[in-house]
């Protein structure tokens, strides 16, 4: 069966075009510095300084396009250094999440809630879906062979869309536990049905 590229998600921002303006200035707008593996997702050129109860991170970068709600994914690691709780949620589930302050060049932003520890998932199109036998929302596992610490990450989602290509995403501290920063280049996991 075809192996899914694994990728590293760090520590980032999504935004509205409202909020954007408050936080950057009202003339500003949102810049392509690279374009991510997801189709129309991108890195900006803009970084914001994402600020807890015990400290502030700087320079995170902003994803865009704009979204319809402020969302900050951040690592459990980081959830410790800045205060506040880590709630794992897929992306997008914000209600009831950890508040948070936004501190950008024009202006702030605190936000009542927005602030996840997201859940690692596999994005897939239909067909992909289809070849690996999930569906939307299923529960998958990943298996990682690396030199020094192969791993499985079990409780992965399934998320489907004819817009997503095909990849899993993983926060800094799983790839730490799966020993990526001893391998250079993509890394390739098999997807386990539990």
């Amino acid at each position: 069966m075809r192996q899914i590229l694994v990728e590293t998600s760090a520590r980032h921002i999504h935004v509205t075009e409202e909020q954007f303006k408050i936080l950057c200035g009202e003339d500003a707008n949102i810049e392509v510095r690279a374009y991510l593996s997801q189709p129309g997702q991108y890195v900006s050129t803009t970084r914001l300084d994402v600020a807890g109860p015990k400290s502030t991170i700087k320079n995170v970068s902003i994803l865009g396009p704009y979204r319809d709600a402020a969302q900050v994914e951040i690592s459990a690691t980081d959830a410790r250094a800045l205060g506040v709780p880590a709630i794992i949620r897929e992306s997008g589930d914000i209600k009831g999440s950890a508040p948070i302050k936004l501190v950008g060049p024009c202006g702030e932003l605190d936000l009542t809630e927005g602030c996840i520890v997201a859940k690692r998932h596999v994005h897939m199109t239909p067909a992909d879906a289809e070849e690996f036998g999930c569906k939307n929302g299923d529960i998958v596992s990943i298996k990682l062979t690396t030199p020094n610490r192969s791993i499985i990450f079990g409780d992965c989602v399934v998320r489907v869309k004819d817009t997503f290509a095909l990849a899993c995403h993983i926060d800094t501290d799983e790839a730490n536990a799966a020993g990526l920063c001893d391998v250079s280049g993509e890394v390739y996991g098999e997807l386990i049905k539990d």
